[in-house]
C-alpha cells in the first residue's frame, strides 16, 4: 500500500488546529500527515494547587509534557510521573502549541485521523545538538521525549527528526556518541509505554550534519526500533547523485526498504543545489528532481510506502504525485508482452486447419435491380406520317 501526504497542515486548510488538517487532507483524497511540531515554546512552572491530585493528561487547557519532583530535580523527567497525579512539589513543564491546547484536542485527532485512514506521523523539532555542550544536549533530549510524549497521545506511529551536528572532534567518535543517545531515548520511549513508536531518522543535506546515507542505514540495523527515513532531496544534496537514474534510484530504494524491515518511509520535493551543503526546496515542477522515475520504480511492486510532501507546495505537490504515481501505474498495468507501445494488443489469429479443401468463393450476393419508370415514347412527328395520310 502506498500513502500521500503533506509535511503539516494543507496550505489550503480555512482552520489551522490539527482536526482542520486531518479533515482537509481526507477530502483531498490523501492518506497520510507529518504533523509539524517544530516550533516549542516550554514554560516551567510549580503545580498551581488547584491542580494537585490531578492526573497530568486530563486537566484542560495544559499541554503538560514533562513532571519533576522540587524545584532541584533537573532530570529528564520520569515517564511515569505522567500518569501519577501532581504534588505540591511538583514542577511542571507546559507546551504553548498553536495546533492544539491539551490532551483532549490531541486524543480527539488521533480519533478522527483513524476515523478517515490518514496515517498520522510526527517531526521533531529541527534544531538540535547531542554532541556539543551539555545544555544543548539536555535540550535536545527533551525535545524528542515531548515528540514522544505528543506523539503517543495523537496515535502517531512514528517520529522523524535528525540528530544534529557532528561537533568538534573524530567523526567516528561523534558517531558512537550519537547512537548511544539514540539507544537511551528508545528505553525512555519504551519506558513510557511508546516502544511501538518508531524513531524515524533521516538524512542531512549538510555535511557537517549527521546523516549520510550509510550512518543511517547502520543506525537503523543497530538500534532497535530505529528506521531509516529515504530523504531523496537531502541525499541529492549530499552526495550529488545521479537520482533521475533508474538503476541507481532502484537499489537505494531497496536498500532502504531492507533496513526498514519492508516498509518505506519516503520524503519528497524539487531541489537546487548550489555547493556542498547549499541547495533549497523547491516546487516539484521547478527542481532537480523529477518524480516521473520514482512513480515508475514504485509502481514496479506492491510496495508498502509514505511518500511525504515537503515542497513549499504542500498538499498540491502530493496529489500531483499520486496522479503521477496512478499514471505510472497505469501505464503498467495496460502494458502487454510483444507489444511496442502500452495499450495496443496484436490480433489473434487461429492455425489454419489441415486437410480441409477450401471452399469454392461465392459471387457476392446482388440486390434486385430497382424498378424503372417506363420511358415515355414521343408521338411521330409529321415528317414521319404515311403517303397516304400526306394525300388525303
Amino acid at each position: 500500500m502506498i500513502r500521500f501526504g503533506p509535511a503539516g497542515i494543507p496550505l489550503s486548510c480555512k482552520g489551522r488546529t490539527l482536526r482542520d488538517g486531518i479533515g482537509d487532507v481526507h477530502h483531498l483524497g490523501l492518506t497520510a500527515m507529518e504533523v509539524q511540531f517544530i516550533k516549542v515554546n516550554p514554560l516551567v512552572r510549580a503545580a498551581h494547587p488547584e491542580e494537585v491530585n490531578k492526573v497530568p493528561t486530563e486537566i484542560p487547557n495544559q499541554l503538560i509534557v514533562q513532571v519533576n519532583e522540587g524545584s532541584r530535580d533537573t532530570s529528564f523527567g520520569d515517564p511515569a510521573r505522567l500518569r501519577a497525579p501532581l504534588t505540591r512539589r511538583s514542577q511542571i513543564t507546559t507546551l504553548s502549541w498553536f495546533l492544539a491546547k491539551d490532551y483532549s484536542d490531541l486524543y480527539q485527532a488521533g480519533s478522527l485521523a483513524r476515523a478517515v485512514d490518514v496515517r498520522l506521523t510526527l517531526h521533531a523539532p529541527y534544531y538540535v545538538n547531542l554532541v556539543s555542550s551539555p545544555e544543548a544536549r539536555e535540550r535536545s533530549l527533551k525535545q524528542y521525549q515531548w515528540s514522544f510524549v505528543l506523539a503517543q497521545a495523537l496515535g502517531a506511529d512514528m517520529v522523524v527528526g535528525h540528530l544534529g551536528f557532528y561537533g568538534p572532534g573524530d567523526r567516528a567518535d561523534a558517531v558512537r556518541k550519537l547512537t548511544e543517545e539514540v539507544r537511551g531515548l528508545r528505553q525512555w520511549a519504551q519506558d513510557l509505554g511508546a516502544g511501538a513508536i518508531m524513531f524515524g531518522v533521516e538524512p542531512s543535506g549538510h555535511p557537517e550534519v549527521f546523516g549520510t546515507r550509510e550512518e543511517i542505514l547502520q543506525l537503523s540495523r543497530t538500534v532497535r526500533g530505529v528506521r531509516p527515513v529515504l530523504n531523496l532531496p537531502h541525499i541529492l544534496a549530499r552526495e550529488g547523485m545521479n537520482i533521475n537514474n533508474r538503476g541507481a534510484l532502484q537499489q537505494l530504494i531497496e536498500e532502504f526498504l531492507q533496513a526498514g524491515r519492508g516498509e518505506l518511509y519516503l520524503n519528497f520535493a524539487g531541489v537546487e543545489t548550489y555547493g556542498p551543503g547549499q541547495f533549497r526546496l523547491t516546487p516539484l515542477k521547478r527542481g532537480m528532481l523529477h518524480f516521473d522515475q520514482v512513480a515508475e520504480v514504485l509502481a514496479d511492486r506492491d510496495y508498502d510506502v509514505t511518500l511525504i510532501s515537503s515542497s513549499p507546495l504542500l498538499e498540491h505537490d502530493a496529489m500531483y504525485m499520486r496522479l503521477l504515481y496512478e499514471r505510472a501505474l497505469t501505464k503498467k498495468l495496460v502494458r502487454r508482452p510483444g507489444t511496442s507501445s502500452p495499450g495496443r494488443v496484436p490480433p489473434t489469429r487461429s492455425p489454419p486447419a489441415k486437410n480441409v479443401r477450401p471452399a469454392r468463393p461465392q459471387a457476392p450476393a446482388t440486390s434486385a435491380p430497382r424498378s424503372r419508370a417506363p420511358a415515355h415514347r414521343p408521338l411521330p412527328s409529321r415528317a414521319r406520317r404515311p403517303v397516304h395520310a400526306r394525300a388525303s
